[in-house]
């Protein structure tokens, strides 16, 4: 494996973990995660790359590595700012090559449109977004909050690293034994009782109070001027969030269509977790696509 180093910054008052391989100097390709994931996640896809690059991956706030934010909920526009001041800190005045994956695509594609002149490229893999919501669902969310706040969600620990890693098959189970193997410690890390937590704040796994609003979200994307690669996976599981498959895949195509530059490709054989499925095939479509 192509080895990593970590690295802790102070990033808006919070240590932040971010891992970098590569060499230092090479061309810089900065990789965002997503949900209850982490940096080392991307792991098989350096290994895959064939060229020379520096590949800056950080823990998002409350993952991995990264420090909690001791608070109930976590706000979308922090990760926004996390974003900014990393790329400031490693890429002064630079526009970038930035990935995001399914989360970290929410967030990067986001963020591509507020900050256009910062992102020279960017790939986004199955960052989809949420399903709209309607302005009538607010009291409801409002309340779900209210009472999540006196009922917080918790993380079940697991026995061994051996139980961590079948947790990762579950979830995905064309994850191979020996790739499950490997990201079991980076997803977990044992405690004082010597079971394994896994290293993500359970206060993430809270609705929030807010509507999501799509529209909001697309009048960003259309301000990205950077060329997009947009990776979807041929077996992905994120129609669910739309609804029946038929609705989601038009509704998928015209949020694609706010995007002015952007190549779709469909990633064969893998579901959501395509980086870990096709690390090879997904490593070639990204090189291709940054060497136009």
């Amino acid at each position: 494996m192509t080895p990593s180093r970590s690295e802790f910054l102070s990033i808006r008052g919070l240590r932040s973990h971010v891992r970098h391989w590569g060499r230092e100097g090479a061309p810089k390709l900065f990789m965002a995660h997503g949900w209850m994931d982490m940096s080392a996640s991307f792991q098989f896809v350096v290994d895959a790359l064939k060229g020379d690059w520096h590949v800056i991956a950080h823990d998002w706030r409350g993952f991995g590595l990264s420090e909690r934010a001791g608070t109930d909920t976590y706000w979308f526009p922090d990760y926004f700012a996390d974003l900014d001041a990393i790329l400031d800190h490693y890429a002064p005045g630079e526009a970038v090559n930035l990935l995001g994956h399914s989360m970290g695509g929410n967030i990067v594609s986001v963020y591509a449109g507020v900050r256009p002149e910062r992102v020279a490229r960017l790939v986004n893999l199955e960052g989809f977004g949420l399903a709209a919501t309607k302005p009538e669902s607010a009291p409801g969310r409002y309340a779900g909050w209210l009472d999540e706040l006196k009922s917080p969600p918790g993380m079940r620990p697991y026995a061994s690293l051996d139980e961590v890693a079948s947790r990762l098959q579950k979830t995905n189970p064309r994850l191979s034994l020996d790739r499950a193997a490997f990201l079991a410690p980076h997803w977990a890390a044992q405690n004082d009782e010597g079971q394994w937590e896994i290293l993500g704040d359970p206060a993430h796994k809270m609705r929030g109070p807010l509507l999501y609003h799509v529209e909001e979200v697309l009048a960003c994307w259309r301000r990205v001027t950077a060329p997009v690669l947009w990776v979807e996976a041929e077996h992905t599981n994120m129609w669910m969030w739309m609804g029946p498959k038929e609705q989601a895949r038009a509704e998928v195509e015209r949020r694609m269509g706010h995007l002015a530059k952007v190549t779709p490709r469909m990633m064969p054989e893998a579901g959501h977790m395509l980086h870990h499925d096709q690390p090879a095939l997904l490593a070639g479509m990204i090189e291709e696509f940054l060497a136009v």
